[in-house]
């Protein structure tokens, strides 16, 4: 049987996209692929189909996927494709955590999910080490890099991972990665360049349009918001209002209650249940307006948004394009609205500042987290932010720091009580400022990009391309 003849027969689709028969080529061979192709293209088929062929009977292609949600939906199509697939993570009651652990243990599942933290779990790794992994399939890889927009600690000890299940073929995809973040995806995953092919697909979404309207404070944002909400061409869908700032989430959401518009909002302060409810309501259709900042992204597979509007700058390019890639994702036309305000700039700066803590500030909480433990573990977290910045309580700066001391294990855990229990000397890097101003550099050249985007007086998809293209 041919991967063509798995992809009809389990799949339904007769051919594959350009570059998918290239990447499943690589994966039969052994070889290691990098894919970079926009959101809804495909990507998942490249490790699907591999782990369907006959011959890889009995074998694991094993995926880290960031986000729990994505993956029991996932996990849920496949299953109803009749294909053997599962997931283990957090949300399983232990003993159907047990169960599923017996299972993989005992041959189960051609296709196993987990999250990247699953490694911390000695009863998994037990389970896991029955089994042979023959694909490890890394999606979002954007977060194994340190110069990704999605930091996630345990995504950055993938080649410990990769060595501890014998140094699989592995196949990692994302939609975002500039030359700088594809190097340091294949270098966080322990391969070196040579051994790793890129695929670089582009936009490819000729239904999306990308458009920046320049305003000036929040009147302006609000007439531009209106007009758009009752342009015609893009309604019978959904549409996304991302912001910066939860206050400024409330802010609109206020105005848009006194003018009687049905929305819902959502944001990373809410409860998590809260947060479900909302994002079930969006994907449903019972509410198809959502005020959001960011926290409200990944997993959002609907096909009908029509507008995605950032009513305030995003960081990055590699942030705006993700969101702008949830729109239109059934091909019909869909806008994508920027509405540029420079005083928007001044939020992102003072993201970065909180992003990229200097070595003083490593040094003050290391002596704190040492000297002063007991009071850390008595007081907590606000107790010890509050020692670390005594002009703001708003500073985020602690949790950046305390995610870094996690990644490079001096600390037990990334939350109370386990970040302050201190395993090991600070390293000598996080003590160097010229190269922890280095990195803050980067993301102030991120930014910069973005406003080059806001003046670019061509074609924007094009200026995207340009900045994503080149192959490290």
């Amino acid at each position: 049987m041919s991967p063509v003849d798995v992809l009809r027969q389990s799949f339904g689709f007769r051919e594959f996209h350009a570059y998918q028969r290239s990447v499943i080529d690589r994966c039969e061979r052994g070889e290691h692929s990098l894919v970079i192709a926009p959101t809804g293209s495909g990507k998942s088929i490249c490790f699907q189909v591999p782990a369907l062929m006959p011959h890889w009977q009995g074998d694991l292609v094993l995926v880290l996927s960031p986000l729990i949600a994505l993956m029991q939906d996932q996990v849920e199509s496949l299953q109803r494709l009749g294909i053997d697939a599962s997931f283990i993570n957090s949300t399983l009651a232990k003993q159907e955590r047990e169960r599923r652990h017996h299972e993989l243990a005992g041959g189960r599942h051609r296709l196993l999910y987990v999250t990247p933290e699953r490694f911390r779990k000695p009863a998994f790794l037990a389970a896991l080490s029955q089994r042979q992994v023959r694909l490890l399939a890394v999606d979002e890889a954007h977060c194994v890099s340190q110069w990704g927009h999605d930091f996630r600690p345990d995504y950055t000890r993938l080649a410990d991972i990769r060595r501890q299940i014998g140094n699989p073929t592995t196949l990692a995809l994302t939609a975002t990665a500039t030359p700088e973040c594809q190097r340091d995806i294949v270098g966080q995953l322990g391969l070196h360049p040579d051994e790793v092919q890129v695929f670089y697909q582009g936009i490819q979404r000729p239904n999306l349009s990308l458009e920046v309207e320049e305003v000036w404070g929040e009147g302006d944002k609000r007439d531009a918001i209106e007009r758009v909400l009752g342009k015609e061409g893009f309604d019978g869908g959904a549409t996304i209002i991302y912001f910066s700032l939860i206050k400024t989430v409330e802010t609109f959401s206020t105005w848009l209650d006194e003018s009687r518009v049905p929305h819902v909002c959502y944001h990373g302060d809410l409860p998590r249940e809260r947060r479900q409810r909302v994002q079930q309501r969006f994907m449903d259709g019972g509410c198809p307006l959502v005020l959001a900042t960011n926290a409200f992204g990944m997993g959002i597979d609907k096909g009908d948004i029509r507008r995605v509007i950032h009513a305030e700058t995003p960081g990055s390019v590699e942030a705006y394009y993700q969101e702008v890639g949830r729109a239109g994702r059934d091909g019909r036309p869909s806008l994508c609205l920027w509405l540029y305000d420079q005083a928007d700039l001044m939020t992102q700066l003072q993201f970065i500042q909180w992003r990229n803590p200097d070595a003083g500030y490593y040094a003050r909480l290391y002596h704190h987290l040492t000297t002063r433990a007991d009071e850390c573990r008595a007081l907590g977290w606000d107790w010890l932010n509050g020692q670390l910045q005594r002009l703001s309580r708003h500073d985020h700066r602690l949790a950046t720091a305390i995610a870094i001391l996690d990644r490079h294990g001096v600390v037990a855990g990334p939350r109370p009580p386990k970040c302050f229990e201190v395993l090991t000397p600070l390293p000598e890097s996080l003590l160097d400022d010229q190269q922890l101003e280095q990195k803050k550099r980067r993301d102030q050249l991120r930014l910069h990009a973005m406003v080059q985007l806001a003046r670019e007086p061509g074609d924007r998809k094009a200026f995207i391309d340009r900045y994503f293209s080149h192959i490290p």
